[in-house]
């Protein structure tokens, strides 16, 4: 097999998104665009990936990390430009090299493949991958001749008025002969409406040498969306949730209302599960099997277990075990562990905390900064009182211990294994284990005091 390159035009400063944030950066589900086209790329068996940055180059150089190389375009003049600059990368390289954008991130592996197998079976010099689009303004149009090869691609600025009745549109989207690509890259004139480089122009040049030129056309237009303002990205947003929810449903996941359930690509969940109204999973979030989510539930970045139900909670960067039973309206913050079989109930807040097997805290409570034992029982309205206002400490409660009604734990402190601490009471002294602390006022009764005042 030919080597393979990859050159992703990120360059751009997407004005029409009226946004501090670089456009590639735009999330979708979740994801970033350009995020998504590097990851799919990379699933295609590519060799060597080179991203071409320009305004906000050194966020998207944070967000693909060491994955791709970088190549800088100073000024923006034109696609033919833009991968030019790749040149100093890829020059002399035998193989073949795919020219994608980092704005169409609805774009698949099987789609690439496709197009690469396509470009090897024809032999050709460069292959477009096109499209049928029923409205194709703003596209740039692909013009056959009588024998259907492709002749030029003209864009739609550029267009005639006969040219711009015609439905097969350019994705933007190329594969090349890396070494003819560089050699004809140096050939293309400006003389068009924007005075750009277009990168199009290399179709018709190699057109005219007699080289073969080819052209696949997917049947997925929607794949090849290019998003340039907030409406485009809101369809991207549509159309990959889509793409998403059926394929776990396919995979054994019931989900009750797909249109009201958010589910990220790096997100995975075992069958039998069942995703309610208003769920967003987020990040690399990994749910277990026949487990109940939601419904208004967000989980972003975190581990559950198998048979465990979320109802109408927030869980962030937490791991939760098997049959565990959160909510409704409880928030798990960054750091949390929960054993199997653990109960956390209706506002309680756990942070930087861990609950062993079987422990419970049903309502009202907070818990920061705590070891919490097996089969602990936290009453209604407990706090760890974790924080002096510099410094954090930690409160350890060991198992077995019943920690009742309206307590206040002071840390550092310990509650010894089954021990008690009574209703109403703040501690501030470790409490052996077996032992029962009270700590509040003894109760004073004024008989008669209405009537006296």
């Amino acid at each position: 097999m030919k080597k393979r390159f990859a050159v992703v035009l990120a360059a751009g400063k997407g004005t029409r998104m009226k946004s501090d944030l670089y456009k590639v950066l735009h999330p979708v589900c979740g994801k970033p665009m350009v995020q998504h086209i590097v990851d799919q790329l990379k699933q295609c068996q590519i060799d060597e990936m080179v991203t071409i940055v320009g305004h906000g180059a050194e966020k998207v150089k944070d967000q693909l990390g060491d994955r791709v190389k970088y190549a800088l375009q100073e000024e923006q003049l034109g696609t033919a430009h833009a991968v030019m600059q790749a040149e100093q990368a890829l020059v002399n390289k035998q193989g073949i090299t795919m020219v994608v954008c980092g704005d169409t991130p609805l774009l698949t592996k099987s789609t690439m493949d496709a197009l690469l197998e396509h470009h090897e079976s024809t032999n050709a010099k460069a292959t477009v991958l096109t499209a049928n689009a029923e409205d194709p303004t703003g596209y740039g149009r692909v013009l056959r001749n009588s024998q259907q090869r492709v002749e030029k691609i003209v864009e739609h600025k550029d267009a005639t008025d006969i040219e711009k009745q015609v439905k097969e549109i350019n994705t933007g989207t190329y594969c090349f002969d890396n070494e003819v690509l560089f050699d004809t890259l140096k050939r293309i004139g400006n003389d068009n409406v924007q005075g750009e480089y277009y990168l199009p122009d290399v179709i018709e040049i190699l057109q005219k040498d007699g080289e073969t030129v080819s052209a696949y056309q997917t049947e997925y237009f929607h794949e090849t969306m290019g998003v340039n303002d907030r409406v485009a990205l809101s369809q991207a947003e549509k159309w990959m949730k889509k793409r998403i929810n059926e394929q776990w449903m396919r995979e054994g996941v019931s989900i009750i209302d797909p249109d009201q359930t958010y589910i990220s690509p790096d997100t995975t969940i075992g069958k039998d599960t069942i995703l309610y109204p208003g769920t967003i999973l987020s990040g690399t979030t990994s749910i277990g099997e026949r487990c109940q989510i939601g419904p208004h539930t967000e989980i972003l970045d975190s581990q559950i277990g198998n048979e465990t139900t979320v109802k109408q909670s927030v869980v962030h960067f937490s791991e939760v075990g098997n049959a565990v039973s959160i909510g409704p309206y409880s928030h798990l913050r960054p750091e949390t562990k929960l054993a199997d079989n653990v109960r956390v109930g209706n506002f309680v807040e756990l942070k930087k905390m861990s609950m062993g097997e079987g422990s419970k805290a049903s309502h009202l409570s907070y818990l920061g900064d705590a070891e919490i034992g097996e089969k602990v029982n936290v009453g209604c309205g407990s706090i760890t009182v974790n924080y002096d206002g510099k410094n954090k400490f930690l409160t350890k409660v060991e198992d077995g211990a019943f920690i009742g009604c309206n307590s206040n734990l002071i840390a550092p402190v310990t509650v010894g294994k089954g021990s008690y601490v009574a209703a109403g009471s703040t501690i501030t002294d470790n409490v052996p284990q077996d032992s029962l602390a009270i700590a509040r006022e003894r109760q004073t009764t004024k008989e008669n005091y209405i009537n006296k005042a």
